[in-house]
């Protein structure tokens, strides 16, 4: 109830922006933080006490009110992206739409989570980076050797303000390349957002220039069940590179059937 109750006064107050804003036709609609105070006046609603934070939730987690997702054309939807400090913009680009293949084959791999970190850890999130990171699946999954940065990860990148990476990681291959990886962790409500690929990639190009970036998405197919992306960006689009689905199980559930089809797949 409690819930219900903030996402309709984040929609009351979202909605009032963006209409206050729009004209038909506009494929950008920019607005600022400071003007959340005029627009939860204008509804008759409570200013949240965290803006930041029902910016967030329609950026990654809940959609836009129906006012708003009506006035897109067809094939295409609204999404709310940084423009700079406290400022931001509604964009028009075309849906993206990244879930686990049903028919993918799954790798079984020996868990090593600590189990006092699988125990206590504090949402699905946590979990997720957790399970990522205790398994190494980041050099599994792209072939280089990966160590993690920093987690959560706030900064300011040029043109676009304050971001957060889930998890940064830097790495190198056999032949001295050197890589960093943004991870998007995705579990519960949480969707992938077009725009924290684009921002993660920026972040990337901003900070570290001299190294390749390959941004993951690691996504709960089930608590023990991980699909991980690796994306890339192409003619403006958000692109998926290679798809993997792990599943972490105890060392003795990991029969020499499982060994000779992963050895085969390899050959192949």
């Amino acid at each position: 109830m409690a819930l219900n109750k903030k996402l309709n006064r984040y929609s009351e107050i979202i909605g009032e922006l963006f209409h206050s804003r729009y004209v038909a036709g506009a494929e950008v609609v920019a607005f600022e933080r400071d003007e959340f105070t005029a627009a939860a006046e204008a509804r008759g609603v409570a200013l949240p006490k965290n803006l930041g934070d029902a910016i967030y939730s329609f950026k990654y987690r809940n959609p836009l009110p129906d006012t708003i997702i009506q006035t897109a054309p067809e094939g295409y939807e609204w999404g709310i992206y940084g423009a700079g400090r406290a400022k931001y913009e509604f964009r028009l680009k075309r849906p993206l739409s990244i879930v686990p293949r049903e028919n993918q084959l799954v790798v079984k791999l020996p868990d090593a989570t600590p189990e006092i970190i699988a125990a206590h850890a504090l949402g699905d999130e946590q979990a997720l980076l957790a399970k990522v990171r205790y398994n190494r699946l980041i050099d599994i999954f792209l072939g280089i050797t990966a160590s993690s940065l920093q987690n959560h990860l706030r900064t300011t990148v040029t043109g676009i303000g304050q971001i957060e990476i889930d998890e940064l990681y830097v790495g190198l291959d056999k032949n001295g390349t050197q890589f960093v990886v943004p991870v998007q962790a995705k579990g519960g409500r949480d969707k992938h957002g077009r725009q924290q690929t684009e921002q993660d990639i920026s972040c990337c190009e901003d900070k570290f220039p001299a190294l390749v970036c390959r941004p993951v998405s690691a996504q709960f197919i089930s608590s023990n069940k991980i699909a991980m992306f690796e994306l890339a960006i192409q003619d403006d689009e958000i692109k998926v590179v290679s798809e993997e689905h792990y599943e972490l199980v105890p060392a003795a559930s990991i029969s020499t059937r499982d060994l000779d089809i992963y050895r085969n797949r390899r050959r192949g």
